[in-house]
């Protein structure tokens, strides 16, 4: 089992290379960031971890961005998205920049997807949230047309385009693992349709009774990553009974004053899981 971490990039906290590099050093295999475009000042969505909505979710720097800057500082740690809201993105300009990435970085971006939980943010991206899923859904299978060919057209109810070329393509082939976010009642559809992985919180319902589901249903390699997991060597334990590839924890977003702290608690659980 792989250990990773995840950081809301704000503009107020430590820079994404700063982070990536001083993750890298540490010894963890991968970075993921979080996105939000903004959030609507006007709410009546709730949020999932809470009452009150942390200032973070709508100071962070643009995902690309904050990725390719984690990507230029370092080697060999894995970047990636932890989530991107496809539900809110042109696919083709997205495909572009996953592709941009994962060349830039020599095929170390990992593509974390997922619908979203604000539909007010949704909205102002022009995505009705309730076909979240079918756009969504569409989008991917769009991008990955994109990327496996030289010449793409895709002809959707929510995506169309005829043939189109647009180049770098992904330097994994044939292309980053796309990996599905979210805990919801069909996200393992989803994941069994065009997934290479699942993505899911530690916090999500059943999620290690549907680790074990997913695997049933399964006709190929699935990975299993989780994020959230907490700095607790028998939650460690847990995911690395269950299988689990990678797991994760989210650092706070600030300064090295703050996150050191935090990771050197998620690394002490490391070393009493593995002994180091």
């Amino acid at each position: 089992m792989e250990f990773g971490v995840g950081y809301f990039p704000t503009h107020d906290g430590l820079r994404p290379g700063e982070i990536a590099r001083r993750v890298e050093e540490r010894g963890h295999s991968a970075l993921f960031f979080a996105e939000h475009t903004h959030i609507p000042a006007a709410r009546e969505t709730p949020w999932p971890g809470g009452d009150r909505l942390p200032q973070k979710y709508w100071h962070t720097y643009d995902l690309f961005v904050a990725l390719t800057a984690a990507a230029e500082a370092t080697s060999r740690l894995r970047v990636g998205s932890g989530v991107c809201l496809v539900t809110e993105r042109d696919p083709i300009t997205t495909a572009k920049e996953v592709a941009s990435v994962d060349h830039l970085s020599g095929g170390r971006f990992e593509f974390g997807v997922g619908l979203g939980w604000n539909r007010e943010e949704m909205r102002n991206h022009g995505t009705d949230p309730r076909v979240r899923v079918p756009v969504m859904t569409e989008r991917i299978q769009a991008m990955r047309e994109i990327w496996r060919h030289d010449e793409a057209t895709f002809h959707g109810r929510y995506v169309n385009f005829d043939r189109i070329w647009s180049w770098p393509k992904p330097a994994q082939r044939p292309h980053p693992p796309i990996l599905i976010g979210g805990g919801g009642p069909t996200v393992l559809d989803r994941v069994l349709a065009y997934g290479d992985g699942w993505f899911p919180q530690w916090r999500d319902e059943n999620v290690f009774e549907r680790i074990v589901e997913l695997r049933a249903r399964a006709d190929r390699y699935l990975q299993v990553q989780m994020l959230s997991v907490p700095p607790d060597p028998k939650a460690l334990e847990r995911c690395e009974r269950a299988g689990i590839d990678r797991v994760s924890v989210w650092l706070p977003s600030g300064p090295w004053s703050i996150v050191e702290p935090a990771l050197e608690k998620w690394e002490a659980a490391i070393g009493e899981l593995t002994g180091r």
